[in-house]
């Protein structure tokens, strides 16, 4: 079974600029309230643990390995529940840059495994609600240090 979601959000600042706010994962406690924390600093191939939480109050830790960090373009991880193919999540963030002052930030994820279709309420309720609040919460903390 499988089942995407994705949210998209404008940000008035070079793909530069984002980028810089969205790899700075030590700083991610100070703004974000959908990815609480990094423990320890991503890199591809390996895996870093990763503080979750939802609207709701529902938070996960997860250890998903860094599949790609291509500065200023794209950060993509996959993660898993306990064994591969039971609930599995590759989670991404694309830039695209619009023009020197605008950047499209699309936030997404491809779930597949056993239990999605358990899991399509939370999925397509909190889960993209978070990644809603999170693409604001980006904007505002990357416009606001122009």
């Amino acid at each position: 079974m499988k089942e995407q979601i994705e949210s998209q959000i404008i940000i008035n600042a070079p793909a530069e600029a984002v980028w810089a706010i969205l790899s700075d994962f030590q700083a991610y406690p100070e703004w974000s309230p959908s990815i609480a924390e990094f423990y320890g600093t991503p890199q591809v191939g390996k895996r870093t643990q990763v503080l979750l939480t939802q609207p709701g109050g529902t938070s996960m830790k997860m250890n998903p390995v860094f599949l790609k960090i291509e500065s200023n373009q794209e950060l993509r991880w996959k993660g898993k529940l306990l064994i591969n193919g039971i609930f599995d999540g590759e989670h991404y963030f694309i830039l695209n840059r619009i023009s020197n002052d605008q950047t499209q930030l699309i936030q997404g994820e491809k779930f597949s495994g056993i239990l999605v279709p358990l899991f399509r309420k939370m999925i397509h309720g909190n889960t993209k609600k978070g990644f809603e609040l999170f693409n604001a919460a980006i904007k505002e903390r990357v416009e606001s240090r122009l």
